[in-house]
């Protein structure tokens, strides 16, 4: 007989490629992690980077594009809500509580299709990226430190979507709250440009967002243009900040989503 850990796993494996399998009858789905990230990409290289300037110098592509990675691995975080919230309202989780399957399985399931998914969009992300002009300049190590650190951060956003999609009472619901709170956040970022121009209240506000952590971290691993660097720690330290980062909301949303999952599902 199985033990509960390694039963767990394979339960966990086996939803996981369910929710995957799902895709190809409905490719639509895969569009915040394809077509999305593009979209946002050509807009701000081709309409607003021609009025856009590096203090400093340097270029504002590479720039941009290792911050659109921090930002686009979370942009499927409304995507995870709205289906976290269809599944609880739609049946799908009644059917799967009558199996004997243990209850961590649903949401693990999801969080591993999801990061697989957020696999495709760093993809699709990096070759946009080349295509426009963006390298890495980089060691080969840290590089792929850059990916590695991208998906603790998408691991970390997939819990967020997660708990947001348990809370909501259906999946527009989930939506309009997910599209509130992360276009704020990502637009009083140093995503798309530098925040030394801001008011002090929201230049400060930026120095601290996770969102700016994150991209500033892809930046100094790509070795990438990244020109305003204040004395806040999170921009001294931002590769340790995000990771700390990623760790926290995975440590505090992970545990929350299985106790309302479980609250919910009985």
């Amino acid at each position: 007989m199985q033990t509960v850990v390694p039963r767990a796993f394979t339960e966990t494996m086996a939803l996981a490629g369910r929710s995957l399998r799902h895709i190809p009858r409905s490719p639509e789905k895969l569009m915040d992690v394809t077509i999305q990230p593009v979209i946002f990409l050509c807009i701000f290289v081709f309409v607003f980077g021609s009025v856009i300037s590096m203090p400093g110098g340097g270029s504002y592509r590479e720039f941009l594009v290792a911050g659109m990675f921090a930002q686009a691995i979370l942009g499927p975080l409304m995507g995870i809500a709205v289906g976290v919230a269809d599944d609880m309202h739609t049946g799908i989780v009644e059917r799967l509580r009558a199996l004997p399957i243990t209850r961590f399985s649903l949401l693990g399931g999801r969080a591993v299709s999801e990061l697989a998914q957020s696999v495709l969009m760093l993809t699709v992300l990096t070759t946009v990226g080349l295509a426009v002009g963006w390298r890495p300049h980089g060691s080969v190590g840290e590089t792929i430190g850059a990916y590695a650190l991208l998906l603790l951060w998408a691991f970390a956003g997939i819990w967020i979507g997660t708990l947001l999609g348990l809370f909501a009472r259906d999946g527009e619901t989930a939506q309009q709250v997910g599209f509130t709170v992360m276009l704020p956040l990502m637009f009083l970022s140093a995503i798309f440009v530098p925040i030394g121009h801001l008011a002090t209240p929201l230049r400060q506000f930026a120095e601290w967002n996770p969102l700016t952590s994150a991209a500033m971290a892809t930046r100094t691993l790509f070795h990438n243009p990244s020109p305003y660097v204040g004395d806040a720690w999170p921009l001294l330290h931002p590769v340790l900040a995000t990771v700390l980062w990623s760790c926290t909301l995975i440590g505090v949303f992970a545990p929350i989503a299985v106790w309302r999952y479980r609250r919910v599902a009985r």
